[in-house]
């Protein structure tokens, strides 16, 4: 799913971690260290929660959000009116969405359930209008990890309704560079060094989120958040979703996130 860390970091990020020596503490972008961090960064992508939103209104009821997170979609879910059950893997991301939770008005309080769950392998006993998977976190699974959410998502959809989950969907300049070294702003107004390692035809992209150059240079010690990405396009999900009795209706493009890729949006629903 992510990287360890026992796993070397490749390409230039590797190269940055061992000027920084001994000083490096390493994580994972997804645990407890790594998750405010996330969450910070992932508070100023809106580059999907309009299309998300446009699709869901056509479908009334109530929705199902698969891995949460923190809440980027949850919040606009709520904020349509909808009652939103939100599954999420980590604790310490149902941590946060809690927090985000007491901060909002009583009425989205009460139509949010956070659950903690595997969205490989969940059962709820009920059945939505809406299951929406954002932030190309499909890419999380394996193939086994995949075929168990298509068969879950098929099992909770209502007749007529909608499974919307983003993906990857490369550009002619995916393979220009194997490796981007830029700067991220979050949230909180935290500046991020983000290196991203992506060969040419590589079927994962690793990521590492490092302290901007000048404050690491002083820093007694380096925080290195580090993932590794599948890369699913969207040709090879809808194949997978068809196999498993899913049928894209239609695909939303998204507004570009780097210049390497796209993010796409697919609009599915059981056959």
């Amino acid at each position: 799913m992510t990287t360890t860390a026992r796993e070397a970091v490749p390409g230039v990020a590797g190269e940055v971690l061992a000027e920084y020596g001994g000083r490096v503490s390493r994580h994972d972008l997804y645990d407890e260290v790594g998750v405010p961090v996330y969450h910070d960064l992932a508070a100023v992508d809106t580059s999907e929660i309009r299309e998300v939103l446009r699709v869901v209104r056509a479908f009334p009821g109530p929705v199902l959000e698969l891995a949460a997170g923190s809440g980027r979609l949850t919040m606009p879910l709520l904020a349509l009116g909808r009652e939103v059950t939100a599954l999420e893997l980590k604790e310490a991301m149902l941590d946060l969405l809690r927090e985000r939770l007491a901060g909002a008005p009583a009425g989205a309080r009460e139509r949010c359930m956070p659950v903690q769950g595997d969205m490989s392998a969940f059962d709820l006993g009920r059945t939505f209008a809406v299951v929406v998977l954002g932030t190309t976190s499909v890419s999380l699974l394996d193939e086994e990890g995949r075929a168990g959410l298509y068969a879950a998502v098929r099992a909770h959809l209502q007749p007529g309704g909608r499974f919307l989950l983003s993906t990857v969907d490369l550009t002619d300049a995916s393979a220009d560079d194997t490796d981007l070294d830029f700067e991220a702003v979050g949230a909180s107004g935290r500046r991020y060094r983000m290196i991203e390692h992506w060969p040419a035809g590589a079927s994962t992209r690793n990521v590492t989120i490092l302290p901007p150059k000048a404050e690491a240079a002083h820093a007694s010690q380096v925080l290195a958040l580090t993932t590794s990405i599948r890369v699913l396009p969207a040709d090879r999900l809808e194949r997978e979703l068809a196999d498993a009795g899913l049928a894209v209706v239609q695909r939303h493009t998204l507004p570009a996130t780097g210049p390497r890729h796209r993010d796409v949006l697919l609009e599915v629903e059981a056959v």
